[in-house]
């Protein structure tokens, strides 16, 4: 079996061997990025003895379960195939017989990216480039000079350097977008050398030969946020003051082990739906979420549902029995004890606790939001429609088109899991927002 390239990605290959420096693969899922950009790397290591390249992410886990043990190995296979390679699994990576050798580095880890950071690339690649900090990319670009020779049968030349990089194209906001669209430094003035950053998009559809025959039906079922970046590959607006984003909640994506939880709870955001006739009402948001000993929260799954009392109660039930957790918590403004009447009619005796709603639906995210800002909120997975409804939030309030139910269980979720720093966070809001009732100065003195 060979590789036979589709024509897009033979226009991405003219573009990765152009004369530009920086050079971005920016599109849908599966159209073939990665590859194609691991298939120029071993090309340009090939041909120039003794040279230095280094495929990074932002997270050494990913680009050593996504690239060292399955992309990488896939083009050496398809289109290297009589080249030998040698993978050092100590210092992670892979020697040429040429003498070239291939790094492979997550720049989330300060020894290893002191480590890859103290030598000179001719190739750096940044994959998943949505994920990296302008920081950490920045730094690693400062490595992006050693100089060495490409030999072909008609000459001896020095190898140009190159930076790529690919993504599944975030909001307009992203450094990305301004660096290879507005053609903008992180000042917001217009760079020096703007023919040095070129960019080609490439969809799924442009390589629907090499994919299998449902999976673009897949995507084209997915909500609408996730479809323009993983279907037609376009960057998306920017929502004003947005709680959530897309890049925000991708950077702190696990696929990963878990840690031991310390808890875990349940949480159920309820609607009016009844046995009978629910297809025009909301849907049950239902989500399960953990505390985990590294002392992170992590949404472990989304079981929202539109169904009635029967059925969500049971499905929420059955969740608490199958991750052991420690209760069932539940917004209860809807219908009063109605929550807690059937979760324990489904299960007798399931802990539950009764939550309410207090404030608006922005004011008791923003905490969480921030929480996940900072990492100390992660997604144990891909959870499409709830990362959509995130997305929709705003400091000004909810954005999208029906009631957040998956966002509202995951904010109820994390509110038990955190609940001193939420307490905390909200209480100092409330303070920053008081104002005094007009001529209340008199009696304020």
């Amino acid at each position: 079996m060979s590789y036979k390239p589709t024509a897009r990605q033979v226009q991405a290959l003219e573009l990765l061997g152009g004369p530009a420096t920086h050079c971005l693969l920016v599109g849908g899922s599966r159209s073939g990025k990665t590859f194609i950009t691991i298939w120029t790397i071993v090309f340009r290591a090939l041909a120039s003895p003794k040279s230095r390249h280094a495929i990074l992410r932002f997270r050494f886990n990913h680009v050593k379960a996504s690239v060292v043990h399955d992309t990488f190995p896939k083009v050496m296979d398809l289109c290297f195939p009589g080249v030998k390679w040698e993978l050092d699994k100590t210092d992670w990576f892979v020697s040429l017989p040429n003498g070239a050798q291939i790094w492979f580095g997550g720049l989330d880890d300060k020894d290893r990216t002191e480590k890859i950071l103290g030598q000179e690339y001719a190739s750096l690649y940044f994959n998943e480039a949505s994920q990296i900090p302008h920081g950490s990319m920045s730094m690693a670009l400062t490595r992006l000079a050693q100089k060495v020779d490409c030999i072909t049968k008609q000459e001896t030349k020095p190898l140009r350097l190159k930076a790529y990089f690919d993504c599944n194209p975030p909001s307009k906001g992203h450094w990305l977008y301004r660096m290879f669209v507005a053609k903008r430094d992180e000042t917001g003035r217009g760079v020096s050398d703007p023919e040095n950053y070129a960019l080609i998009y490439m969809n799924p559809g442009d390589n629907a030969a090499n994919l299998p025959a449902d999976y673009l039906k897949r995507l084209e079922a997915l909500p609408a946020r996730m479809r323009l970046r993983f279907l037609e590959g376009r960057f998306a607006d920017v929502t004003e003051n947005a709680l959530w984003t897309l890049e925000g909640i991708e950077k702190w994506r696990t696929q990963d082990k878990l840690p031991d939880m310390l808890r875990i709870v349940v949480a159920v955001d309820p609607s009016g739906a009844d046995d009978a006739d629910n297809a025009a009402n909301d849907a049950i948001g239902i989500v399960v979420a953990g505390l985990g000993m590294d002392g992170n929260g992590y949404v472990l799954e989304d079981l929202t549902c539109k169904a009635g009392p029967a059925t969500w109660g049971n499905i929420a039930t059955t969740a608490y029995d199958r991750w052991a957790a420690d209760l069932i918590v539940g917004e209860t403004n809807y219908g009063g004890a109605m929550v807690k009447h059937v979760i324990q009619t489904s299960k007798r005796g399931v802990p539950f606790k009764m939550l309410t709603a207090s404030r608006g639906k922005a004011v008791r995210a923003e905490p969480i939001s921030a929480l996940a800002e900072q990492g100390k909120v992660r997604h144990a997975g891909q959870f499409n429609e709830l990362e959509d409804e995130l997305c929709a939030f705003t400091t000004a309030g909810y954005t999208g088109d029906r009631s957040p139910n998956r966002a509202d269980a995951y904010v109820w979720a994390f509110s038990e899991l955190f609940p001193g720093i939420v307490k905390e966070r909200t209480e100092k809001k409330a303070v920053r927002e008081y104002h005094p009732p007009s001529g209340a100065e008199g009696w304020m003195a």
